[in-house]
């Protein structure tokens, strides 16, 4: 069994999932990442889990490209399965597998999108919560341990509909009541808001016109960023102190001293848009 850290990233075939994953190689983790979208050619190229595997191993890390549809409870199970077997523990789940549809990122309104767009509650928000339960019985052994949410300030402000923020809103009460249970094994829950998003995709519409869209670089992250920012927290020996909450991406990365690219500090969306995480009461009620 391998002494690297082993982590877990679902959803990790493009965007935040696939940055998070290579992020976490680069300080020598063991990712499993997940996905549906597999590499049929060789070498692995384009948005798949074989082709961020490779990237994740590549960056010092051991990626692992386990083909998973997270709307299958059966197909989650079996992945644990695999890790248990394999390894025996996992030490950092992030939990950040969602559909998002087309349909739901423009500016109709929600009764003219189609139903499926709903399916954010199934593969999003239901998905996390499967993949923590196969999870926790390999975190609690060790007494230590960190689940991360990917999340955005939707949670807390209209951001393209109901289909985006419930999901997002119902993913920062998930971490702060899962951190609850979790206390007395060592092992954290968060969920983190990531800001908008500096994936291939954009650099393209960057780079297509930079006089236009340039300014997208002063304040987008690189889905790297909140990789590194989940290493900084798992690795912090106050981590059960956060437990619970729901943070800031950008203001975990000055906490730590941590930059993007070319040295950038992102901005916080509390400085931008006077946003800000809901407090949870410490009531517990049994």
């Amino acid at each position: 069994m391998s002494d690297k850290p082993i982590a877990v990233v679902t959803g990790a075939s493009r965007g935040a999932g696939a940055g998070i994953a290579h992020a976490l190689g680069s300080h020598g983790c063991t990712v499993y990442v997940t996905g549906r979208t597999r590499e049929t050619g060789a070498p692995a190229r384009g948005d798949t889990i074989d082709a961020t595997a490779a990237r994740v191993t590549d960056a010092g890390g051991v990626g692992i490209a386990v083909a998973v549809d997270h709307g299958d409870d059966a197909q989650v199970e079996a992945l644990f399965d695999q890790i248990r077997r394999d390894h025996g523990r996992v030490d950092i789940l992030v939990n950040n597998a969602a559909i998002i549809r087309d349909e739901m990122m423009g500016r109709t309104k929600f009764w003219d999108e189609p139903i499926n767009v709903i399916d954010t509650l199934d593969v999003g928000l239901r998905s996390s919560y499967v993949a923590t339960v196969y999870a926790a019985p390999l975190m609690i052994p060790q007494s230590r341990g960190l689940v991360a949410f990917s999340s955005s300030s939707g949670a807390v402000h209209y951001a393209f509909g109901p289909a985006y923020g419930v999901p997002k809103a119902g993913t920062d009460k998930m971490a702060a009541d899962m951190a609850v249970d979790f206390r007395e094994f060592g092992v954290a829950a968060v969920s983190i808001w990531m800001g908008s998003l500096l994936t291939d995709r954009v650099r393209k519409i960057v780079d297509s016109n930079p006089e236009k869209f340039g300014h997208i670089l002063d304040s987008a992250e690189t889905p790297e960023l909140t990789g590194h920012v989940i290493w900084a927290l798992y690795n912090d020996p106050d981590l059960m102190a956060v437990s619970g909450q729901t943070l800031i991406g950008a203001e975990l990365a000055v906490k730590y001293g941590i930059t993007d690219d070319e040295g950038r500090q992102p901005p916080s969306y509390r400085d931008m848009f006077d946003v800000h995480p809901h407090q949870q009461f410490p009531h517990v009620m049994r």
